[in-house]
């Protein structure tokens, strides 16, 4: 492969697909090495006890069930035998620690879990004369249940609620989950009524169907519009176009003519007081109120300007937004599968998230056992150099995430490139995605990793600012509070304007098989000479894409209205309708995140291919055809401008030569 490191050319050449060479190798062998932490993060877990503890359970003495325990030196009732007794049982397992999360009540493990509600301590002897399990303390004796003084401490509270063990996690739960009604209570603070909330419930439940239905009705539009929108982005465009420049007017026009009604008329909205003092306050308020109209008026005015000439300059830029909309749909329609990508990204992301938030509860069953002085109740924590595992892991949450978005960008970027300039497009690959997923995998993942490393420098801190300003909510001072959410506002700008340079860097990358700092220079550069014409794609482009976005889920949404109208009860159609808007508008998101980095390429490639192409022999266009009318329309405007300018400067030297002479020089 030639991995063992590329030469950069000392004269920088846009040389398309040509050659391939590993980049970035150091970084890709830094985030191995990272990855292989990661691993040996949940190997700890597993080799310590702490998997076993969460998925078997264990008791407040630091036994865990179904299996032969070890004594834990200083802790009570410990080093027991559970083979046999494989659920966790809690005496009060509606004593909730909302605040910390979890269940305050002691656990036993115990062999089976009551199926029926057990009302007095009788009931609870003979469940376990029965069925062998014992759901006091250990060091009761069953049949001594009713007449032991310690019963009301060491047995669980009557009545003994039925409960079954939850699947894969042996901990016994209550079948009613109403004992739950407190924690529910805090979890969902807007719902006042326990009944509404049961009505909720109820209306999604009775609605699965069609939740679900609307669900893939949003995928399904998603995936036309990604298609057809390249037939409808010039009437968005000039729509969207044509309604900023009239609101702009309409809103300078009404502002000057409150200010003119209240020049020559005083628009008289005082409320009603003695006559004496409704004079004096319009005396007072009037100054004040024409000079801010005013400055309303002319800051409006100002503005409207400023917007006016912005479209006037860049009306041909907005031109280049419609021709890259369509040969983006065109891109879709040769490559199928670039609508599968927010599928195969999804789940990635899904499967790291489960393995990342199984390991984190191994790590919080992991460590050294200790007893709760408030509680006294055997709990485990990581101590010393291990108690830093938990930020190792959450690092990793943070940019293993963003290298596998990063690879969505270059495995996007890579089969864009390869239609792009591939001047036959029937001469295609038979899979330019999976081309490009193995390129990736081959030569570019140590400049995935890189750039994802960079986003989380930036995006870490912003987090523990976040953090820091939630905690301190209501603590800190006014200045504190503000120069918190400046930096947290500063480091989320910085990190949307890495993640478009990153984006521009991958596509650099896939064009040129460049390091990722040589790519971003070159493409850091592209963009700068042509900073109008990315303001323009990026303002119109992206209002464009909410615009669809908001379609696809008022479209979800009205279809919901349709199908939920069978139900009378409309307080049942708020939840279902929630979940419809919120996935509908996701779903949106995903993939026309797709379609926006699809025009981010295509831009970056037609500006290198205008840059170092003229249509000449030997320097033809890869462009497509719409693109191509794009240029031809600009060069043909261009040489019409330069022809205007040249008559002008004929006129004007024709001018200064006919110019009669000074009436002191004629002859006598």
């Amino acid at each position: 492969m030639g991995c063992c490191g590329s030469s950069e050319r000392t004269k920088r050449e846009w040389r398309p697909l040509e050659d391939r060479s590993c980049t970035d190798l150091p970084w890709f062998l830094l985030f191995t090495v990272f990855c292989v932490g990661m691993g040996s993060i949940c190997g700890f877990t597993i080799v310590t006890g702490g998997a076993a503890r969460l998925v078997f359970g264990y008791d407040s003495y630091g036994n865990t069930c179904g299996q032969r325990n070890e004594l834990i030196e200083g802790v009570r009732l410990s080093g027991l035998d559970h083979t046999d007794r494989k659920f966790v049982f809690f005496l009060d397992p509606c004593n909730i620690d909302i605040v910390q999360r979890k269940i305050k009540s002691v656990a036993l493990c115990v062999s089976l879990c009551p199926a029926e509600e057990l009302q007095t301590y009788q009931d609870l002897k003979r469940f376990a004369m029965v069925n062998g399990s014992e759901l006091c303390s250990y060091e009761l004796a069953a049949h001594k249940y009713p007449g032991l003084p310690e019963r009301i401490d060491k047995c669980p509270k009557l009545p003994v609620p039925p409960s079954k063990p939850l699947p894969v996690f042996n901990r016994c739960t209550p079948v009613d989950v109403s004992c739950y009604a407190k924690f529910a209570e805090a979890v969902v603070t807007f719902v006042g009524d326990s009944s509404v909330l049961h009505r909720l419930i109820a209306g999604v439940a009775a609605s699965k169907e069609i939740i679900i239905g609307l669900c893939v009705l949003a995928l399904a539009l998603s995936m036309i519009l990604m298609v057809i929108i390249r037939y409808i982005s010039a009437v968005l465009v000039w729509i969207l176009t044509s309604l900023v420049v009239l609101g702009s007017l309409a809103g300078t026009g009404v502002l000057w003519w409150l200010y003119i009604d209240h020049r020559l008329y005083g628009n008289d909205t005082s409320p009603k007081l003695p006559k004496e003092a409704k004079e004096e306050m319009k005396a007072e308020l009037s100054a004040d109120s024409g000079q801010a109209l005013l400055v309303y008026a002319v800051s409006a005015s100002v503005f409207t300007i400023i917007l006016l000439l912005l479209m006037l300059f860049m009306r041909k830029r907005v031109a280049l937004t419609i021709a890259l909309f369509h040969v983006a749909g065109k891109v879709f329609i040769h490559l199928p599968l670039l609508t599968l990508q927010p599928f195969v990204t999804f789940l990635a992301l899904l499967l790291f998230w489960i393995y990342w938030i199984l390991v984190l509860l191994f790590l919080g069953t992991s460590g050294n056992p200790e007893q709760n002085e408030e509680t006294g109740l055997t709990e485990f924590r990581l101590t010393g150099p291990l108690q830093y595992l938990t930020w190792y892991h959450a690092v990793g949450l943070v940019w293993i995430s963003e290298f596998i978005l990063a690879c969505q960008q270059m495995t996007v970027a890579g089969a864009v490139v390869t239609y792009y300039f591939t001047r036959d497009k029937n001469r295609l690959p038979v899979t330019p995605i999976l081309s490009s997923v193995l390129r990736l995998v081959r030569y570019h993942l140590g400049t995935v990793a890189k750039g994802s490393f960079i986003i989380t420098l930036v995006k870490i801190p912003r987090l523990i600012l976040m953090y820091i300003h939630n905690q301190l909510k209501g603590r800190e001072n006014v200045c504190a509070r503000l120069l918190l959410k400046t930096c947290i506002c500063c480091l989320w700008c910085l990190e949307k304007c890495l993640n478009y340079l990153n984006q521009n860097a991958y596509a650099a990358t896939a064009i040129n098989s460049t390091s990722f700092c040589t790519s971003a220079r070159d493409a850091f550069v592209i963009l700068v000479e042509n900073a109008l014409r990315v303001a323009t794609i990026n303002a119109i482009g992206d209002f464009v894409l909410f615009l669809a976005k908001i379609l696809i889920m008022t479209s979800t949404a009205f279809a919901g209205v349709l199908l939920l109208n069978y139900q009378r009860d409309y307080t049942e159609w708020l939840l279902p309708l929630i979940i419809v808007c919120l996935f509908s508008f996701l779903v949106a998101h995903c993939f026309l995140s797709i379609f926006e980095i699809v025009v981010d390429v295509l831009f970056l490639c037609f500006a290198i291919d205008t840059k170092y192409n003229d249509g000449t022999p030997g320097k033809e266009f890869f462009m497509d055809k719409a693109l191509m009318e794009f240029v031809e329309s600009s060069r043909r405007l261009g040489r019409a401008a330069e022809r205007g300018r040249s008559r002008v400067k004929e006129a004007v030297s024709e001018g200064a030569e006919m110019k009669p002479m000074a009436p002191g020089t004629s002859s006598a």
